[in-house]
């Protein structure tokens, strides 16, 4: 059997990424992927689901051009298969580049289904199709899938094509007249938003009484009053109870009602990917069906590691990017955590919503002396100058005892670019009276940041 210094299974972001910096440190590396290079993300999730919403935008600015005094527009229609042939194409080149990265770092490829076959005193046997590669050290980086609850006649009509999940809405080359989406989670959120821009009836039905899960209360009701402006109906508090061919069956309030649909978008959530890949021969402790990982990203076994969606603790492209690089830090014996108090995330709606760190109501719950303050985008001269809807608000949750930042959510136009800039803000401990000495260029929507801090 060949012998490598690092076998990774699994070529998505954290796997990938993993597989590079190791290779690049000089350590004999394999990254093993069954499917596709770039993972969910680059193939059906994160980068494809961003063209498609990227599209709804540029069509959002033809049919609005005049309120910016841009005239003879007229009324714009989308190719809904030219922008999956885009999105296709996009998806190519990335996961080329992904290749290319992996190349140039002397990593192995192989196209194949992994299995762990079991430990031996010089490492850990790991089936790749027909052949057999021994691994002085293993990073699990399988990934996650869509939850398919047992609703009755969920997988049935996924089957028959009715029920798609993130991955087949992604190749939808004709815009369905009406469209149910069930769950009010991110994925759920953005295809609402994008098919609803383009001309579909969207229907959210959602089992809580606020849509966007964690994301701050306050955040979350204009993103819902904004999405309902555009033509979204949102049935929270209701439980889907059988899906229908035509139709979704779900109950609120004691009663059953019914809502038509040509297309049914299942959203509800995803899973760590841990079953069939031989995790139990070596011992590997699982909760709640993900590995469990320390804050070094090790596992309960010497040398075995894991990383991104399958350790279950934040599902999210850019956690597996840095638990990639805090696992290979610690292969290579450079001590390292990973912080998952700091990690931002993004709603890529339009309008768009990114947060980092506590909200109010988690601070509390945590019993946090806290203070915050909301101040509406409207402070920003650039948003103002850019948009019509103007409802965007800063958001930012201050721990009282240390006067600094530990939460900020903000919706609004390029949040997902500038959420960062507050996210290192909360991960160094800055004092709030040295955030106002940091000067923010102007005019920026991220200016808001600066008199938010100016107000608490």
């Amino acid at each position: 059997m060949e012998i490598f210094d690092l076998i990774v299974i699994g070529g998505g972001p954290g796997g990938y990424l993993a597989a590079e910096r190791a290779g690049h440190a000089g350590l004999k590396t394999m990254v093993i992927e069954k499917r596709e290079f770039g993972g969910v993300c680059l193939n059906e999730g994160c980068v494809p689901s961003k063209t498609f919403l990227n599209s709804a935008k540029v069509f959002d600015y033809a049919n609005h051009a005049a309120a910016y005094g841009v005239n003879g527009v007229g009324k714009a229609t989308v190719d809904q298969k030219f922008v999956v042939e885009r999105k296709n194409g996009v998806v190519k080149m990335l996961v080329s580049g992904v290749k290319g990265q992996l190349k140039r770092n002397h990593v192995t490829m192989k196209m194949a289904e992994a299995f762990i076959e079991g430990k031996t005193d010089e490492g850990i046997v790991i089936k790749a199709g027909e052949e057999k590669f021994l691994a002085k050290r293993l990073i699990v980086a399988t990934g996650s899938m869509p939850v398919v609850p047992p609703i009755p006649g969920l997988r049935e009509n996924l089957q028959a094509g009715t029920v798609m999940t993130n991955r087949e809405v992604l190749d939808l080359t004709e815009i369905p007249e009406k469209l149910v989406v069930i769950g009010g989670g991110v994925i759920g959120l953005e295809m609402a938003s994008y098919f609803s821009s383009v001309g579909s009836k969207v229907t959210v039905v959602e089992m809580l009484n606020k849509i966007a899960g964690p994301t701050e209360a306050e955040i979350s009701k204009i993103l819902q009053k904004s999405l309902e402006k555009k033509g979204v109906d949102f049935k929270l508090g209701a439980k889907v109870t059988a899906v229908e061919k035509d139709c979704v069956v779900y109950e609120k309030d004691g009663k059953v009602e019914k809502v038509a649909a040509d297309k049914v978008l299942c959203s509800i959530g995803r899973r760590a990917v841990t079953q069939g890949i031989g995790l139990e021969n070596i011992g590997v402790n699982m909760e709640r069906g993900a590995i469990v990982t320390d804050d070094m990203m090790r596992t309960n076994v010497a040398n075995v590691y894991a990383v991104g969606d399958v350790n279950g603790k934040i599902m999210l492209a850019h956690t597996a990017y840095r638990e990639a690089e805090v696992a290979v830090n610690n292969i290579l014996g450079k001590k390292d955590r990973m912080r998952y108090n700091v990690i931002p995330s993004v709603i890529y709606t339009n309008p768009e919503v990114g947060s980092v760190g506590e909200t109010e109501e988690s601070a509390k719950e945590k019993g946090l002396d806290v203070k915050c303050v909301s101040i509406p985008l409207t402070f920003s001269g650039r948003y103002i100058a850019e948009n019509t809807d103007l409802n965007g608000i800063c958001k930012l949750v201050v721990n009282n005892k240390t006067n600094t930042l530990i939460g900020a959510h903000i919706i609004g136009s390029y949040s997902g670019e500038y959420i960062v800039s507050v996210s290192a803000m909360i991960d160094l401990e800055v004092d709030i009276e040295n955030i106002k000495k940091l000067v923010f260029p102007h005019p920026t929507v991220c200016e808001i940041v600066r008199e938010a801090i100016f107000s608490i």
